[in-house]
């Protein structure tokens, strides 16, 4: 029961917050909104305020917003064989209409960057401040080279170390391998060959080395700006991981059959909410940020197609022709449909392994 609400709320979440942006900017141009619908089509249930209908779809691996005057996952053409009226999406500026196709990738991106930001702000609170060395655990490689509460580490195999950070990314990526560390304690300077213990991280699946010191802690000053900072880190770093994968799957160095589809999620999410809030929050932060990222490639029916469609129309002059646009977007969504059967499968197959 917990792996289907999690499911839920996390999907239902996600596909709100992205429609919504759509929505916003829509609303914000004078666009008319007919449908925001969560799921697609065909139509199952809902309610029409004002000039919009909101309701709920039979499929639901996504959703849409349905804005009048623009070809979308409805496969509507009707309207489009008049001329474009004044509350019409094609009847809008290059720019507006780019900024509404955008506006749910971006919803996505803030809401991910805001969740790492909040996350730093709440649990990084303290920092280390240089190399110095507040306690070395009894026992450990470090104690059996001589080291002691106080001193300060100076530099690892020659090179000079001036953060904490920058030690320990070395020690961890040393498991087993001697180091010629170099500290100092007072005016005196020490140097020792020491070989990292390797630690196991079951979590990770990763192994890495330990000397066993800890650093000094002192509470951050400016922690906002450090949130900032950070969250801004995370969203690179983990950003950077997806455009890694995608690029492997287009070179084919990885297989399509690594990728997750709804039932893999379904159990992270169900995992993560087991594990609390936080941990739930966090991995649909991830979720948000794959989910902004991946809509906004040149494929038809996601929103950078539809980006592909407008830039090309810019370029030309003109319109694209509305049998093409059609042809194209049915490809897409007969593309999209086969592929998520593929990845759903392969997650059942997956269970089964086990």
């Amino acid at each position: 029961m917990t792996t289907i609400i999690a499911t839920i709320v996390g999907f239902g979440f996600l596909i709100f917050i992205h429609e919504l942006g759509h929505f916003m900017f829509a609303k914000l141009f004078k666009i008319r909104v007919d449908r925001f619908s969560i799921g697609y089509p065909p139509r199952l249930f809902g309610k029409k305020i004002g000039e919009t209908d909101y309701c709920l779809s039979a499929i639901p691996f996504g959703g849409y917003v349905k804005i009048a005057g623009m070809v979308d996952e409805s496969l509507d053409k009707d309207a489009l064989h008049e001329e474009p009226k004044p509350w019409e999406f094609r009847s809008k500026s290059w720019i507006q209409r780019a900024a509404v196709l955008t506006a749910g990738s971006f919803m996505n991106l803030l809401f991910a960057f805001i969740v790492f930001c909040i996350t730093v702000f709440v649990y990084d609170v303290y920092e280390t401040p240089g190399t110095a060395v507040s306690e070395v655990v009894s026992g450990s490689p470090a104690e059996s080279a001589g080291l002691v509460a106080g001193d300060r580490i100076v530099a690892i195999d020659g090179v000079e170390i001036q953060t904490w950070e920058e030690m320990t990314k070395i020690i961890r990526n040393a498991p087993e391998q001697p180091l010629e560390i170099a500290w100092t304690r007072g005016d005196s300077l020490f140097q020792e060959r020491i070989i990292p213990e390797r630690e196991k991280i079951p979590d990770l699946g990763i192994e890495i080395g330990r000397i066993g010191v800890a650093p000094v802690l002192v509470r951050r000053q400016n922690r906002l700006a450090h949130a900032f900072r950070g969250g801004g880190k995370f969203f690179s770093e983990i950003s950077n991981l997806i455009f890694v994968s995608l690029k492997k799957l287009v070179l084919r160095e990885e297989s399509i059959r690594s990728l997750r589809g709804p039932v893999a999620i379904a159990q992270m999410a169900g995992e993560s909410a087991r594990s609390g809030i936080g941990s739930f929050v966090w991995l649909v932060a991830l979720l948000s940020l794959n989910l902004g990222i991946l809509n906004l490639l040149p494929i038809p029916v996601l929103d950078g197609g539809h980006l592909v469609f407008l830039t090309v129309e810019g370029i030309i002059r003109r319109p694209i022709p509305l049998k093409v646009k059609m042809a194209i977007q049915q490809i897409g969504m007969l593309l999209l449909f086969v592929l998520m059967l593929f990845v759903i499968y392969n997650d059942v197959l997956r269970i089964f392994q086990k």
